[in-house]
């Protein structure tokens, strides 16, 4: 089936998404004809991504599903004759029981099912929702427990909120029923078993379990809650949906591309990635969050220490099985790994294991890419540094030097928050499949945040040490001396990490994202990176630590903070105690980043160099512009200011980082009139537009228990600085203290919100 690039996924899409087992039928008349809801809003979700993930297998027939009836009443003997009760037939069974019939999971190419998560089930009877229950139960994993999240019970609502597990009708048609399904963004990805249970006062009844209606979840990046969330488009399109690439090779100076049959969405290769998830051995339990799951494939795609899908061979020797150089696509290594029941297939090497991996990540909904990073050093001891051992002759030792520089080396980057990590870590995570070293006693390595490996934060989680190793460590000569000892004689720190490439987005060009894991070779900032980085390694004494630490930096901010629409302003301090001057280099930097932690966009960096007198407290003024940042903001108006710098006279080396946010203006509430229960009262609604530029097609929303149910009002525009006031009228329902909630919403600004507490009294005698 030809893969299409076209995803219909609106930015509203809710919770994980589900694909059904495996098939499609033919399109019905049924599934064409324009349902008749029942009040329940639709959600927006992905067609591309059901249509890829089915191949064509479903038949054109409903599911005919076995009841198992359970509950009824047995005989007695003291209901008289011979102790037997009459038993009713089957005709009178089905008046009084209800029984599932059949399921039809919509699977057809046009099936509902390509935007929302439907089905049909045909009844023994009516559906009565005043007498009878219905819910669905769906069981993943060998032991499916409903605490762990692996056993879930799908109650039927009267309304759909989102973000949980729910389930509405949306249509009735005689004995059929048509429900609409949610998931919530943290769900367990996996296969699922469905049957479908119903109840009422003459017992209950459970389908049979059809594997032909299985259900897979999946994570989705196009849900703004999921994890693996990510905003761009187009990014979707080249990051999941992409089922070919390129992956690069040969060296720094001459460097070659092959394409890459990733085939996420062929036929079967759904089924084989989660075989895989299933032969790591782990639980099901902890596979809604992606940072397992990416560990999991990691260590999986190797074979030393798991029975992984490949096996790694360098000795260039490959008769007994296929050379590494021949594969040129995963879809046939992931077959023969599941055709031989989870045998490892002969051989891979660390381009094959990367493309595997973005195979995988892809198919369960992570957003991968394969990266190829030439002259990648491989540091053996966690020194940080790539060591290179010489005799009192300056002979290599060779026994000694086991750190190495590849010409290259291919692992991925895939896409998530790190809710575990500080903010700012979120976005792009290096994972290595290619089995080199161990990480907490398996071969797997990464999720390594990128910004932690740019900034030498070595010490965050996982194997972040390792990565900047590859990156950005320098090549370090050690001399040995008559005592035994070695002492460092020379260094090169500019040919570990050279040109990090991947296949640009859209394009078959290459794309150059070395900055996304060091700054600028030599440049300050680069170097204090790989000396924080190497603070913590294994040979920090390779490099001059500090005379002195006598310089304090700190970032702060006035009051409340800044203001939407206006400059930011924030004060850095540099405090020197000593009783010598000191001189400072200060690089700083500002981001826009996402609310959970998702670095998005550098709005501006700067270098300065600062004098401090001794025993002084310099105090400096950044300002960040308003047309700096207006068009990058991204709805919670988050920002972060990174802060690095070096000491001239000690090497002390200082860093911070800052987050903060524009604060919105406030909506103002004013009651006017008396508020009585019954009675028609009004409110003033009002904003000042703190922007100099135009707020377009703004929309405010109004809602109070025991006031008025949620009203959306489609104001219009609202010009530069202009104020606006509107009034709404409502009849309060409840007494007491009530609370009106307003907000306001547009592309320009969100955020805008305000509360006004109002007392309403009961209605008078007088009055009745």
């Amino acid at each position: 089936m030809p893969a299409e690039r076209r995803s219909i996924r609106g930015r509203s899409a809710v919770g994980r998404f589900p694909s059904v087992t495996l098939g499609f039928g033919e399109d019905t008349e049924e599934e064409k004809e324009e349902p008749k809801e029942n009040n329940v809003k639709k959600r927006n979700a992905c067609q591309e991504w059901l249509r890829k993930v089915c191949p064509c297998c479903c038949p054109k027939h409903d599911d005919v599903t076995d009841t198992e009836v359970t509950g009824v009443d047995e005989p007695s003997k003291e209901d008289g004759g011979n102790g037997e009760k009459p038993v009713p037939g089957d005709k009178e069974l089905d008046e009084v029981l209800l029984k599932v019939k059949s399921i039809d999971l919509l699977k057809s190419k046009s099936g509902a099912n390509r935007t929302d998560f439907e089905m049909w089930i045909t009844l023994s009877r009516p559906f009565n929702p005043t007498s009878d229950e219905l819910h669905l139960d769906l069981k993943t994993g060998p032991l499916a427990v409903v605490a762990k999240g692996t056993h879930v019970i799908i109650p039927l609502v009267a309304k759909l909120e989102g973000d949980r597990w729910e389930a509405a009708v949306v249509k009735q048609e005689d004995k059929k029923i048509k429900l609409l399904v949610n998931s919530p963004p943290t769900a367990v990805i996996g296969r699922y078993q469905l049957t479908v249970e119903t109840n009422n006062q003459n017992g209950s009844a459970s389908s049979t379990h059809d594997p032909a209606n299985d259900i897979y979840i999946l994570f989705n990046p196009w849900c703004q809650d999921d994890i693996v969330y990510m905003d761009s488009e187009d990014e979707r399109q080249e990051y999941i949906l992409n089922d070919t690439g390129r992956i690069y090779y040969g060296t720094k100076d001459q460097i070659g591309a092959r394409t890459w049959n990733y085939g996420q969405f062929n036929d079967g290769i759904l089924a084989v990635c989660l075989f895989v998830m299933e032969k790591s051995g782990t639980s099901p339990s902890g596979w809604g969050d992606p940072i397992n799951v990416v560990r999991i494939i990691s260590a999986m795609v190797n074979s030393p220490d798991d029975q992984g899908v490949l096996e790694g061979n360098w000795s260039g020797d490959y008769s007994n099985g296929t050379s590494p150089t021949v594969w040129s696509g995963s879809v046939e290594i992931l077959k023969e790994y599941h055709k031989k029941n989870g045998t490892p297939v002969k051989y891979g090497q660390c381009w094959v294991f990367a493309g595997v991996v973005t195979t995988v990540l892809r198919c369960l909904g992570v957003p991968t890419r394969t990266v190829t990073n030439f002259s990648s050093a491989h540091d053996t001891d966690v020194s940080l540094t790539t060591d290179v051992y010489l005799d009192e002759n300056l002979e290599p030792i060779e026994y000694l030097n086991v750190d190495s520089i590849w010409n290259f080396h291919v692992w991925n980057d895939c896409w998530m928050a790190r809710e575990d990590l500080p903010p700012g870590n979120g976005g792009w995570q290096a994972v290595d499949a290619t089995p080199q070293e161990t990480s907490q006693g398996t071969y797997c390595c990464g999720p390594a945040s990128l910004a932690a490996v740019r900034y030498g934060q070595v010490f965050l989680k996982h194997d972040t040490s390792f990565v900047f190793a590859e990156v950005n460590s320098d090549k370090i000569y050690w001399q040995k001396n008559a005592d035994g000892t070695f002492s460092q004689i020379y260094s090169e720190k500019k040919i570990v990490g050279v040109s990090i490439s991947t296949k640009a987005v859209g394009s078959d060009e290459r794309s150059d994202i070395t900055h996304l894991y060091k700054h600028p070779e030599g440049s300050d900032e680069e170097r204090i990176a790989v000396e924080t980085a190497c603070s913590y390694g294994s040979k920090a004494k390779a490099y001059s630590s500090p005379t002195a630490e006598d310089v304090s930096l700190e970032v702060t901010l006035d009051g409340e903070g800044p203001k939407m629409g206006k400059d930011a302003e924030l004060m850095i301090t540099l405090k020197n105690s000593s009783s010598q001057q000191r001189s400072v280099s200060l690089h700083s930097q500002v981001s826009v980043m996402y609310y959970t932690g998702v670095h998005k966009a550098t709005v501006r960096t700067d270098t300065t160099d600062i004098e401090v007198l001794p025993n002084e407290e310099k105090i400096l003024e950044w300002t960040l512009e308003y047309k700096d940042y207006k068009d990058k903001l991204m709805d919670q108006a988050a920002l972060m200011l990174t802060v690095s710098g070096r000491v001239k006279e000690t090497q002390q080396i200082l860093a911070t980082q800052f987050s903060f946010r524009l604060r919105t203006p406030d909506l103002i509430i004013k009651p006017l009139g008396k508020a009585v229960v019954g009675e028609k009262m009004s409110v003033e609604i009002s904003f000042t537009n703190p922007l100099p530029q135009v707020l377009k097609a703004v929309v405010f929303h109004v809602e109070g228990l025991g006031l008025l149910t949620a009203r959306k009002i489609n104001y219009g525009d609202i010009g530069s600085h202009a104020t606006v006031s509107l009034t709404e009228q409502f009849i309060p329902t409840l007494s007491g203290t009530r609370k009106l909630l307003a907000s306001l919403d547009c592309k320009q600004l969100t955020q805008v919100h305000g509360v006004s507490d109002i007392t309403v009294e009961e209605k008078s005698n007088a009055s009745l």
